[in-house]
Order: structure tokens, then C-alpha cells, then sequence
């Protein structure tokens, strides 16, 4: 009777001890599951986290700086990193690698890219010109993904390249994760180096420059207007670009043509998409009139070569009289809020050295002069048979004097 009762006790302390380990496993799967959905949904910045300002004015003729503040402090580029995507787009182009209508695959990684986005879906494709004007009006994370799996194979190698290109042209403070400017701890610029890109891109590739300033497009029967709420608006204003996340604010890089003279301007960390343009505008009208109408400062152009990353200039050629029409603005409409990487959370920025080759500031070498012949069509226009240079000069007289409807 004794050995029964003990025996039958031993049982229910096992049963016991087995409904407690079972008990204590769920739970500790229900808090593991917990902690892992917590971790997804963590927000890295506060709700009192307001991304810290950033600004610069850059005189692009004298090549003179107008206005700084923070100018060399690391930030997050936001939808800014997709001036250097379509950097090296143009590139293609100019070397007749890819043409306007080439069609671009879009893969599984495109198509679940965050938005904004145009829907893309697997396995389509998207002409090559319309994921140009998707960038610079959308601010399209999907196209962007598609083009540099077309040019880097994978959007990281792609963003390598981003990287190497930012050294070459002397942006010694910027790193790219992504073709698209989404969230990444590690992608940092400074408000310099955006205004080196912005004049860089203008100088070597003109032509294709003037994608900036499309007021919107047509894809697929819906009409997709451009989030740069400065253009058709401001005098002079052509371009270029407008990004944010929560970590980065509201960013723009804006280019200012008036009465000769044309100045670059970037505002990093602006706490709305009003706040932003307000300030921009009035960097514009408080600094435009100090720039030079004269050019006295070389155009840019980037080394060649993963060594030998110094920034290289040519000397400025004479001026050379041309009819200076004013070139057509479309009045744009407030665009909607921008979101996606034009709305995504992010960590602080903290600057990542590239393993790269560091680039010595105004080191003005004898550069190479560019040599493409490459033809192909922005708008209706031919682009790529003259060089960098000469195109920069020519459309500068062009879009030199425009007046864009205030």
C-alpha cells in the first residue's frame, strides 16, 4: 500500500514537473515572439527626435561657397542618394551601354522594394527613360532598385559603385548602401558633398540633366507629378531633388539659374516639406544676387581609377555669346506629402570611412578631357556628341537667363 502510494506520488510530481516545463516553454516562445515583433517595429529615433539641419549655397561659376552651416556634419541623403543612381544611369547612356528605350528587367527585389514606388511588378520590364522620370518625379524606390541591378548586378554592388564614383568626384564624407536613399544605418553625406553632386552632374552630363526638371510624366495612364514643389515656382529654378526619411527630414538639393548667374543649394534635416522650401527659398533670394555671372571656377570632372581618387578639373573656357531663350516651366502643383524613402525610420547617422582611397579637397589636377560621342535623345533633343565640357557651356548659355514663372 505504502510503495503504491509513494509510486502514484513520484507520477504526479513528473506530470507536474513535465505541465510546468510545458507551461514555461510557451511562454518563453510568446515572449521570444514578442521580443522579435518589438525588435521589428522598434523605432530607433524618439518621438521627440528631430533630425538635426544642414545647409549649403554654393556660387557654381566662382565655385565659392555663399552660406554654410553644419555643411560637413554626417546625415542621412534620404531619396538624395538617387542623384548618384541616375549619375551613373547617365553614364550608360553617354557610352551607348544602354539607350532610352532599352527595357530593364525588374526583378523579385525590385518589385518588394518599400514605397514610394510605382508597383512594379516581377518580371516585367520598364524602358529605361520612364525609370529615369520615375526617380526624379516619384522618387520611385522600385525603379531605383531596377537600375542598379541592371548596371551593379545587385543593388550592394551597386551601391559600391556609388561609393567609388562619390571619391572620384572629391566627396570624401559620403558612403552608399543603396540605389534608393532607404534606411541605412551606415549611409551617411554631408550637405557639401550633395552640392558637389548637384554641380557634378550638371557639368558632365547636361543634356540628361534636364530630366530634373520634368513637372510630371505619364506611366501606364496615371499621371505622376514631380515632389519638387520649387519647380515652375521659383525663378530660375531646374532641378534637382527632394528626399526624407525620419531620420534624415526633409532633404532638397535645388539649382538656380538667373540673369547669368547659377548657384547650387542643399538643405539637409528640415522638419517638413514647407519648413524645407520655405528655408530654401530663402537661401535663394538671400544669396543668388552675391553669385558670380562670370566663370572663373573649372567645370568637374571625376578621376579614372580606384587609386588615384583625387578630384580633377579643367580650365574654364572663354565665354562664348549664344541667344539666351528662356526656357519653358510648367506650373506644378503642391505634390502630396512625400513618403516611403520618402518615408521610412532610420538610425542616427554615424560616419562609416569607405574603404577607400581618401580624396584630398581642391586638388585641381589637368584632367582628361571627356571623349563620347554617344548619341541619344532628353526630351526630344540630342545629347552625348559634345564634350562634358562644351555641353555644359552650351546649355549653360541656354538655361543661363530663364526666368521659370514664379
Amino acid at each position: 500500500m505504502g510503495l503504491e502510494y509513494g509510486s502514484r506520488s513520484r507520477r504526479l510530481a513528473v506530470v507536474g514537473l513535465l505541465a510546468s516545463l510545458t507551461i514555461a516553454g510557451a511562454s518563453w516562445d510568446a515572449q521570444a515572439r514578442t521580443a522579435r515583433k518589438q525588435a521589428q517595429a522598434r523605432v530607433i529615433h524618439g518621438p521627440s527626435y528631430r533630425p538635426p539641419y544642414a545647409a549649403i549655397v554654393v556660387d557654381d561659376k566662382s565655385g565659392q561657397v555663399l552660406h554654410e552651416v553644419n555643411a560637413d556634419d554626417p546625415r542621412h541623403p534620404a531619396s538624395l542618394a538617387k542623384i548618384m543612381t541616375l549619375y551613373l544611369l547617365f553614364e550608360q547612356l553617354e557610352a551607348g551601354k544602354l539607350k532610352l528605350d532599352t527595357p530593364l528587367d525588374v526583378s523579385t527585389q525590385a518589385a518588394v522594394a518599400r514605397p514610394v514606388k510605382l508597383g512594379l511588378k516581377a518580371n516585367q520590364t520598364i524602358k529605361v527613360e520612364d525609370a529615369i522620370k520615375a526617380l526624379v518625379t516619384k522618387s520611385a524606390n522600385d525603379a531605383a532598385v531596377v537600375i542598379s541591378e541592371a548596371i551593379g548586378g545587385s543593388e550592394g554592388e551597386f551601391a559600391k559603385l556609388m561609393t567609388l564614383k562619390a571619391r572620384m568626384l572629391g566627396m570624401t564624407n559620403t558612403t552608399y548602401i543603396n540605389a534608393s536613399g532607404l534606411p541605412a544605418e551606415e549611409q551617411i553625406t554631408t550637405a557639401r558633398d550633395q552640392a558637389i553632386l548637384g554641380r557634378a552632374i550638371q557639368h558632365r552630363f547636361p543634356r540628361y540633366y534636364q530630366y530634373f526638371s520634368t513637372p510630371s510624366f505619364q506611366y501606364r495612364g496615371a499621371e505622376i507629378r514631380n515632389h519638387n514643389h520649387l519647380l515652375g515656382q521659383v525663378k530660375g529654378v531646374d532641378g534637382i531633388k527632394t528626399g526624407y526619411t525620419d531620420a534624415s527630414g526633409y532633404n532638397l538639393t535645388s539649382s538656380v539659374r538667373r540673369d547669368d548667374k547659377h548657384i547650387v543649394a542643399v538643405v539637409l534635416g528640415g522638419s517638413s516639406n514647407s519648413a524645407r522650401d520655405a528655408r530654401m527659398r530663402q537661401l535663394i533670394e538671400e544669396h543668388i544676387s552675391q553669385a558670380s555671372a562670370q566663370r572663373t571656377a573649372p567645370i568637374m570632372v571625376e578621376t579614372a581609377g580606384e587609386d588615384s581618387a583625387q578630384a580633377e578639373t579643367i580650365a574654364p573656357a572663354t565665354p562664348v555669346p549664344t541667344p539666351k531663350p528662356a526656357v519653358a516651366g510648367a506650373g506644378v502643383e503642391a505634390a502630396s506629402k512625400s513618403t516611403g524613402a520618402d518615408q521610412a525610420q532610420a538610425p542616427k547617422p554615424q560616419v562609416q570611412p569607405a574603404k577607400l582611397t581618401p580624396v584630398a579637397k581642391q586638388s585641381p589636377r589637368r584632367a582628361r578631357p571627356a571623349t563620347s560621342n554617344k548619341a541619344a535623345t532628353v526630351n526630344g533633343r540630342e545629347a552625348g556628341s559634345p564634350s562634358a565640357a562644351n555641353q555644359s557651356r552650351q546649355v549653360e548659355h541656354k538655361i543661363g537667363a530663364s526666368a521659370l514663372p514664379q
